[in-house]
């Protein structure tokens, strides 16, 4: 299949994706209707995910037309044990997705029914090394909402309709490995979600080719990384990048991240199994990355990467054993109670590894505000940490319009200077969003790599130069901006004033000519 064929094939999954989507939601608010959606899909991929993996395995042992899905449950038991080691969790026949589909419309107890198939889901990883990663996953599934109609009856009719859709997607065969699909439709809804949904979904997502930018640049020059972390994962698409850019594989002890909101926090972990990332390949945490930071056993990070919310309020001094914490304390300051931006900051630099690349889309006010801010700049500056300093474009997040920045962050580097590189034109506009297209992206990183003077587009600054500019870090006090006024000519603009001076003069002595003649015949 061609690249265009397919690239059309994926254009028209998704249109039909997302009319489904909207049709079946009627009157709920999309917002709130995508955890049925997603929360569905997920159902879907791993029902069809353990199959295709258990009927592997029994065909490759000795059984040719072994059938999971025809199996009674009885005789299912028996794998439960080391399916469950191995996936991390075990659906029984009788409650996979394509048989619960296959009795939905005759069963009147059908949300009865999808309630305890997740139940049982859950349950079959309690106790074990996955219990976390799969606890609470169908919480915001909830099959006895009212959003889905007024009575038992009509959240059925609703739930066989979104079944019925969910299972008619065409997102390839299991048993051919073609499962990307399944992470890319995801990827897609929860776009479309966060574009329609405005600021609120603006705060769980990063459009994909920002994502993309943000990863390549922490792994310029290198084929595998150890793990990659985000502290503010969202939904979790940055992290997922790496296995698209390395291949999988090669992130090879796994990705980890922390979500402080837990719809959010279920959305990273179903993203993560969509994406075939096993449960032992991940370490996702629900909670407050600033006060109660999950992963102090894990770190340091070859590749942290990170969109957290701007500008966000924190305890800051308020806290008085804050300034202690070894993540804030080399800096002798705390970020501002009413702007986090730099907490996350130092959060990235103390746990990011000697020979790792740290890349976060800050709120540009960090670059140059004053106070106790610039004081955490001066402290990043004098030691050398900030690599480079990327402008994006306006309009490129949803919910905001603001063009923000990326702030590359290591701990060895082979200069005392920094990168400063102004792309606030690299981009197109896609519909009602800018967007940086895979050349703009590479204009971007090709300069970062290069890390030599570009006019009008990079310019690399040594350190004691932003120290004596008060340690601003804005894109602009550096990078002269192209002026793309028009060259005028003065002499020649001289001339043509005189020419029409002249030519107004010529008109005066006519009009007074004429005046004159009429004046002398009345």
């Amino acid at each position: 299949m061609t690249p265009t064929t397919r690239e059309g094939q994926r254009a028209e999954l998704h249109k039909t994706i997302w009319r489904i989507a909207n049709d079946l939601r009627g009157s709920v608010d999309g917002w709130d209707f995508k955890s049925y959606v997603l929360g569905m899909l997920f159902y879907r991929f791993i029902s069809e995910n353990l199959t295709a993996y258990i009927n592997e395995s029994e065909r490759a042992a000795g059984s040719p037309g072994f059938n999971y899905t025809v199996l009674p449950d009885a005789q299912a038991e028996f794998g439960r044990d080391v399916t469950v080691q191995e996936k991390g969790f075990y659906i029984l026949p009788s409650e996979l997705f394509q048989n619960v589909r296959k009795r939905a419309a005759r069963d009147e107890n059908l949300n009865e029914t999808l309630a305890n198939v997740f139940k049982n889901i859950e349950g079959s990883a309690v106790g074990r090394d996955s219990e976390y990663d799969l606890k609470g996953l169908f919480d915001d599934l909830d099959v006895n909402s009212s959003k889905l109609g007024n009575t038992v009856a009509k959240r059925n009719e609703k739930l066989v309709k979104l079944l019925d859709a969910i299972g008619d997607l065409p997102l390839g065969n299991f048993e051919d490995h073609s499962i990307d699909l399944f992470g890319d439709a995801y990827e897609y809804l929860m776009q479309m979600y966060a574009s329609s949904a405005g600021k609120s979904g603006g705060e769980y997502y990063t459009p994909q080719e920002v994502s993309e930018l943000l990863a390549r640049i922490t792994v310029v020059g290198k084929k595998s990384v150890n793990k990659v972390y985000d502290p503010a994962v969202g939904s979790g698409s940055l992290l997922l990048k790496f296995d698209k850019i390395l291949g999988k594989g090669n992130v090879r002890q796994g990705f980890y991240g922390q979500e402080i909101n837990l719809t959010t926090y279920n959305l990273a972990r179903i993203n993560m199994f969509l994406h075939d990332v096993n449960y032992e390949k991940f370490n996702l945490a629900h909670g407050d990355t600033l006060l109660d930071p999950a992963h102090w056993d894990d770190e340091p990070f070859e590749a942290i990467v990170s969109n957290p919310p701007y500008s966000i309020r924190w305890e800051g001094d308020a806290n008085p054993l804050l300034i202690n914490d070894p993540r804030f304390a080399p800096a002798g300051v705390l970020a501002p109670k009413s702007k986090a931006d730099l907490a996350f900051t130092m959060h990235i630099l103390s746990w990011l590894a000697v020979n790792g690349t740290a890349a976060i889309v800050e709120f540009p006010g960090v670059l140059y505000r004053g106070g106790a801010e610039a004081k955490i700049r001066k402290y990043l500056i004098d030691n050398n940490y900030v690599d480079a300093v990327i402008q994006l474009p306006t309009d490129l997040f949803f919910g905001t319009g603001i063009a923000t920045c990326i702030i590359v962050l290591k701990k060895s580097k082979n200069d005392n200077a920094v990168l400063f590189i102004d792309a606030s034109a690299e981009f197109t506009r896609g519909g009602s969003k800018n967007k940086l297209t895979v050349t703009n992206q590479q204009k971007i990183l090709d300069a970062f790599t290069a890390r030599e003077d570009a006019e009008h587009f990079a310019m690399l600054v040594p350190n004691e130069d932003i120290a004596a500019n008060a340690y601003n870090i804005a894109v602009s006090s550096y990078v002269e901006a192209e002026d793309t006024r028009e060259v005028v000519d003065i002499t020649e603009l001289n001339a043509k004033i005189a020419r029409i001076v002249d030519r107004q003069q010529e008109l005066r002595t006519s009009i007074d000519a004429i005046v004159n003649e009429l004046e002398g015949q009345e």
